[in-house]
Order: C-alpha cells, then sequence, then structure tokens
C-alpha cells in the first residue's frame, strides 16, 4: 500500500527566482479570471450559453502559462491554491476548500485546455454535495477530463499506533480479502467469496455482539426500494471512484509483480461490465494510455495492451450484448468509446453479438462502430452479404456503405444477385446515392433485372446520374419488342423516368404521341400510348412539362381519359413546382 504523502513545510524565507516570480504571476492572473467567472456564472446561472464567454480570459491566461512553462501545477491548500508557497487568490473563496476536503491535494492544468473542460471543472468547483450534489472527487473522476488532473492522498490513522503499524494491519485485511476474490474456475467474472466467520477470525480484537435479538416494525416495501437505491447510487458515485483511484495510486507508485496487478485490473473490469459501467471503463483506458505516453515504460503499454484484449475477448462482448438486447443504454456514447478502443480481434465476437440485438437503436449504434473496421478490413462483413438473414445483409450493407470503402460497388454486386426482393430494391438505393460510372453502370445492368420491381426502381434512379445517358438507355428497352408484354405498372414506370431526364428528345416523343390521331383498327393502343405520354410529362415536372398538359386539356378532341389524366398531371407539377400557391400567368 502506498505510504501517506506528507506536505513539507514552506520556506518562508526562501527567494523565488525570476522564473518562479512569472510563474507566480501568470498563475495568480489565471485564478483572478477564473474566480471573476465563476461570480459571473453564479450571476446568470441560467444562462449556460454565456459559461464559456464567463470563463474566456481564465481559459486564455491558463494557455499563457501553458504556452510558456508547460502545465500548470498547483497545492490544494484548505484555505487557497499555492504556488512555491505563494497564495493564489487574493481574496477569500471556499473554491479550494471543496477539493480539499474530499482529498485532493494538487490541481493540474495540461497544455491543450479547452473551453468545455474548463466549463465543467468550473461547474464541479460550484455543486455543493451537502445538498445533495456527487462529492466533488466522484465528478472529477466521471468528467473524464484529458488536460485537467488532480492528485488524491488518502491514509490511515490510529490512536496510539504508527503509520507503519496501522499499514501492516491494513495490509492484512486487504491481503485477505483479495485472496477470497481469487478462484481457480474458469469463469471471467468472478465475485467475492467472504463469509463472515471467516472475516470475524481474521480481525481479533474487534468488539461485536453476539445474540442480540432485535424488534420493531418491519421495514416497508417503499423503504427498501429507497435504501437500495441510496446503495446503487452511493456504490456508483462513490465506491467505484474511490477504488480506480486507489488503484491507480498503486500503479503510479509502482508495483514489481505485472501479473499481479493484471489480474486486478481484469477482476475490476468484470464488476464494471456487470454494473454496466462502461464510462468508468472508458477512463481506465484513458489514463492508462496517458501513463504509457507519458513515462514511456513497456510495463504500462503492455498492462494497457492486455486490458484492451480482455475488454474485447468473447466471452465480455457477449455479456455486453446481453444488456443491449432490449434495452437501450443510459449512455449510449460510453458504450460506442468501450467498442471503438477494442482492436480487430473482436470484430467477429461483435458480429456475433450484433445477431442478437433486437433494439434498432442499439443495432445502429454497433453498426456505425463497425463501419470504422470495415474500410480496412470488409472480408468479414463482405462474407456475410450471402446470409440467408435478410437483417443480416441490410446490416452488412450498411456498414460497408458508412465505411466508405473504395471496392464497396463490387461488394453491393453480389447483393443484386440475391433472390431477396427487399434486400435488392434496399442495394439498389444505396448504389442509387452514389455518383460514380461504376455506379451507373450497375443502374443501368438493373434495368435488365429479372425482378420487375427492381427495373421499375432502376429506372427511377438512372436519370439522377446522367440525364442524356439515362434517356439512351431508358429508350432503348422502350422500343424494345419485349417492352409491350410488361405489366401496365412497369411500362408506366419507364414512362415516368423518360419524362424526368427532362431531355428534348424525351418531350419531343411526348408531345408527338399525344398529337397521333386513332382509326378503327389502332384506338386502345393510341390510347394507352397517350396516357403513357402524360406520365412522361408528368415525370418531367418543369414549365415546358406543364405547359405541354396545358394543351392537352385544352385541346377538347382528346378523349376524355387523357383530359382526366392530363388535369391531374398539371395539379400535381404545379404542386411541386410551386407547393400550394397559384401558378404565375407567365407560367
Amino acid at each position: 500500500m502506498a505510504q501517506p504523502l506528507k506536505a513539507a513545510a514552506p520556506e518562508a524565507s526562501t527567494e523565488l527566482t525570476p522564473e518562479a516570480k512569472e510563474k507566480v504571476e501568470l498563475a495568480k492572473t489565471f485564478t483572478f479570471h477564473l474566480l471573476k467567472g465563476i461570480k459571473q456564472i453564479g450571476m446568470y446561472r441560467h444562462n449556460e450559453s454565456r459559461f464559456p464567454e464567463f470563463l474566456s480570459k481564465a481559459l486564455e491566461a491558463v494557455q499563457a502559462y501553458s504556452d510558456k512553462f508547460g502545465p500548470l501545477s498547483m497545492k490544494v491548500e484548505q484555505q487557497n491554491l499555492v504556488l512555491f508557497g505563494e497564495p493564489l487568490f487574493t481574496e477569500d473563496t471556499p473554491l479550494p476548500y471543496k477539493f480539499f476536503r474530499d482529498g485532493i491535494r494538487q490541481l493540474i492544468f495540461r497544455p491543450g485546455l479547452l473551453v468545455e473542460e474548463l466549463v465543467t471543472f468550473t461547474m464541479i468547483a460550484l455543486s455543493e454535495p451537502e445538498r445533495g450534489a456527487e462529492d466533488v472527487l466522484a465528478q472529477l473522476w466521471r468528467a473524464s477530463m484529458e488536460h485537467v488532473e488532480y492528485v488524491v492522498v488518502e491514509g490511515f490513522s490510529m490512536e496510539n499506533a504508527s503509520e507503519e503499524e496501522v499499514q501492516v494491519e491494513v495490509d492484512k485485511v486487504v491481503g485477505y480479502l483479495y485472496s477470497r476474490l481469487q478462484t481457480n474456475s474458469d469463469d471471467y467474472l468472478r465475485f467475492a467469496r467472504v463469509s463472515a466467520e471467516d472475516l470475524d477470525s481474521k480481525l481479533d480484537g474487534v468488539e461485536q455482539i453476539r445474540g442480540l435479538v432485535v424488534g420493531g416494525r418491519h421495514a416497508s416495501d417503499e423503504l427498501k426500494a429507497k435504501l437500495q437505491r441510496e446503495v446503487m447510487e452511493e456504490e456508483n458515485a462513490r465506491l467505484f471512484p474511490k477504488l480506480v483511484s486507489a488503484v491507480f495510486q498503486v500503479v503510479e507508485g509502482g508495483v514489481e509483480d505485472a501479473t499481479l496487478l493484471e489480474e486486478i485490473f481484469v477482476q475490476l473490469l468484470d464488476m464494471l461490465l456487470i454494473q454496466d459501467d462502461f464510462s468508468t471503463i472508458n477512463q481506465i483506458v484513458l489514463k492508462l494510455r496517458a501513463l504509457s505516453q507519458r513515462d514511456g515504460g513497456e510495463g504500462l503499454g503492455r498492462l494497457l495492451q492486455s486490458f484492451l484484449h480482455k475488454m474485447g475477448e468473447e466471452q465480455r462482448l457477449m455479456r455486453m450484448g446481453e444488456s443491449l438486447k432490449s434495452t437501450r443504454p443510459k449512455n449510449p456514447a460510453d458504450v460506442t468509446r468501450y467498442l471503438q478502443a477494442l482492436d480487430r480481434d473482436a470484430i467477429l465476437p461483435l458480429l456475433n453479438v450484433l445477431e442478437t440485438i433486437e433494439v434498432p437503436e442499439n443495432r445502429a449504434l454497433l453498426c456505425d462502430v463497425l463501419a470504422g473496421y470495415a474500410r480496412e478490413l470488409p472480408d468479414p462483413f463482405v462474407m456475410r452479404l450471402v446470409s440467408d438473414r435478410p437483417q443480416t445483409v441490410r446490416d452488412m450493407v450498411y456498414i460497408l456503405e458508412k465505411s466508405n470503402h473504395p471496392d464497396r460497388l463490387k461488394m453491393f454486386a453480389q447483393v443484386l444477385k440475391s433472390p431477396n426482393l427487399v434486400v435488392k430494391l434496399e442495394v439498389l438505393n444505396i448504389i442509387g446515392r452514389g455518383r460514380t460510372g461504376e455506379a451507373r453502370r450497375m443502374m443501368a445492368d438493373a434495368l435488365n433485372d429479372p425482378i420487375s420491381q427492381v427495373r421499375m426502381l432502376a429506372a427511377k434512379l438512372l436519370p439522377e446520374f446522367d440525364r442524356d445517358k439515362a434517356y439512351a438507355d431508358l429508350m432503348r428497352v422502350v422500343r424494345d419488342a419485349a417492352f409491350e408484354k410488361k405489366t401496365s405498372d412497369e411500362r408506366v414506370a419507364f414512362y415516368t423516368a423518360v419524362g424526368s431526364t427532362g431531355t428534348p428528345g424525351a418531350l419531343a416523343m411526348m408531345q408527338q404521341l399525344l398529337a397521333v390521331k386513332p382509326s378503327l383498327l389502332n384506338k386502345k393502343r393510341v390510347l394507352d400510348d397517350k396516357l403513357l405520354a402524360i406520365h412522361g410529362l408528368g415525370g418531367a415536372c418543369s414549365i415546358q412539362g406543364y405547359k405541354l398538359l396545358q394543351t392537352v386539356v385544352e385541346d377538347k378532341s382528346q378523349p376524355l381519359e387523357v383530359l382526366t389524366a392530363a388535369r391531374k398531371a398539371m395539379y400535381q407539377t404545379r404542386k411541386t413546382l410551386f407547393g400550394d400557391s397559384a401558378l404565375p400567368e407567365e407560367a
């Protein structure tokens, strides 16, 4: 156990060097503006949008210090913050005592401090634990500010016993409890196996009351629920942060047994996973990464890699999947950060977890994370494109599209060969969002797909690439002899697509069809062609198309069916172009 730190007596007679004096002056400037900003926030507590403005001067001051001297490290005393023995606050403020009360003895602001972090730090300093807020230490731990650090000093004392004797006794208790946490089973999630009788035998000299009968009223369900909530809040807000803080004090103090340290972190990870406390796990990863980068030691680097590997093992990811299966997490961002910290070995377990999740929001969260892996390692996702489960294929298509992999269109070509209509339509819509030549070629090929719904969707999307080329491709299908045998819905879809190209050839063709005079032998076919032409002009959705429709409506020689269809197309065109307002006269 790390020895409690003792504050060294200040050397009152020591003269500060010029550099130290400059550091003190810059630090005083920072604390002056920080205190001023705190007062302004207190006056305008309701206007949170202005908090960064109130603290801008303080941020500039600490940045000026960091640019010249690096991290600003201040000692925390009961009444003031101190640097080189000099108090930094020039007036009384309760701010230092709030940190001192929770054991914080040093505050460190590192270069790169963000205004959001300074605002968060200030709000923590303004909180009031005595009125129900979390203690300052727990809030700092949960905030996980990258550029704000703190040093916590904790110790034990006992009357008529030296610090060394107290440490030996405490080490005995802690060693016994830790030994009971160990197990020889293959379980990854371990539980404490401590009985009251075993603990009693280890703690000699503790006075106990035995055989006492307590009478009174039974606890109500409301009281039980209240106590359970309080225990849970105490566990999450105080116990875990303090436990993790104590573990890192041991790490920073130096531990020769790396295996023992890894075992402690694994048990800590399992305990936090049981509680679904992903926030604390992320903070552990952040702290380990910062320590390994700062010290440059291989030991901490190996500890970090071991911890990340344990986070990505299948048993733990399946445990996470159980909580995500049917319930949305309280903090989805914490789950995302946890998953993003994993390495490639976690891809296959995560894909297995994805198969079990039922909540759409949780599936989307996991797919977004997997998209980050798919760009560099697409094979596991491509293999699942031929799955028999439509939902799996949809997820893989979404992941590959979001990954922006350069060869994703070639991968989607496999899905277009699938017999599943819904999946093919979804993939075709995704391909339609691209604007590459390869995407246009795949869309043109889909005009000859065996399924009519796919051909209709391809015809609708094709003009979005190149209108002139789309007109040529569509007319090739329309002029084919087999086109007459297609269903009426498909013929309407193709003529609408031809009209949507807006090319002069398309409008001329529609106008020509509308001008044909029927005879006794071709009356039915001419009527069908005119109705198709009306759909084509409606698909154009332009002023020129509107004028042609208006001409048809005014031509009383046209069949009633054509006039009715033309009026309907005029209304839809006007509504699309001008909303519900009247059409301008010049139109």
